[in-house]
């Protein structure tokens, strides 16, 4: 979770923003079991304004045609509004502030039935100096649940190859083994047979 966090603190960091705001695509697939970070983000154009912003999530499930609210996020309090997220959305957003532009958010114990198209809408309000605009963004991420991750496969994948390695190593080692010990006795014999034959001369 910790380099989940530093790679999207990373992510604002790119060429492409506006006052260090960057509106980076979310990741598309999660890992059954794990948590994984769903990514929204709309930068406000003019960083001087003040501004108020709300967040919220919909979830369609695939095969369903109806969308259901299952986050609202008006700082600084983040409700889960589903119960099949009860104890699974965390807050992954800004932090400290109303003018909220990342409006990201964990998935905890991912599901195969969170397949689906998520849908992040910011409701921003720019206090300017004659009258207050109103915005509305939204943006949509297709998730799809896997068993395992392409790291998780590949460590797999490292685990058979080590265990193949290891396998051989040994039967390697045993051989040369028992090379040495057949080699040592037959040089004991060897040692048995001079001797036998010396007492033989001695006996004559």
């Amino acid at each position: 979770m910790i380099c989940i966090r530093k790679v999207w603190l990373a992510w604002l960091s790119l060429p492409h923003c506006h006052g260090g705001c960057a509106e980076v695509d979310s990741m598309t697939e999660a890992v059954a079991g794990e948590s994984f970070l769903m990514g929204c983000i709309s930068c406000k154009r003019r960083e001087e304004v003040q501004a108020q912003t709300t967040v919220d999530w919909h979830f369609r499930a695939t095969g369903e045609e109806e969308y259901i609210h299952i986050f609202h996020y008006d700082h600084p309090h983040p409700n889960t509004l589903h119960e099949d997220f009860n104890d699974r959305l965390e807050w992954q957003g800004t932090m400290g502030s109303k003018d909220v532009q990342i409006g990201a958010i964990f998935i905890h114990n991912v599901t195969f039935n969170d397949t689906g198209t998520y849908r992040c809408t910011f409701q921003r309000t720019l206090f300017l100096p004659l009258d207050n605009e109103y915005i509305t963004v939204e943006k949509e991420v297709e998730l799809t649940v896997v068993a395992e991750g392409p790291l998780t496969i590949y460590l797999k994948i490292m685990m058979y190859v080590l265990i193949v390695v290891l396998q051989l190593w040994m039967i390697v080692v045993l051989i040369h083994c028992y090379n040495k010990i057949w080699a040592e006795h037959e040089a004991r014999d060897a040692r048995k047979a001079l001797r036998a034959q010396k007492l033989a001369l001695i006996k004559e």
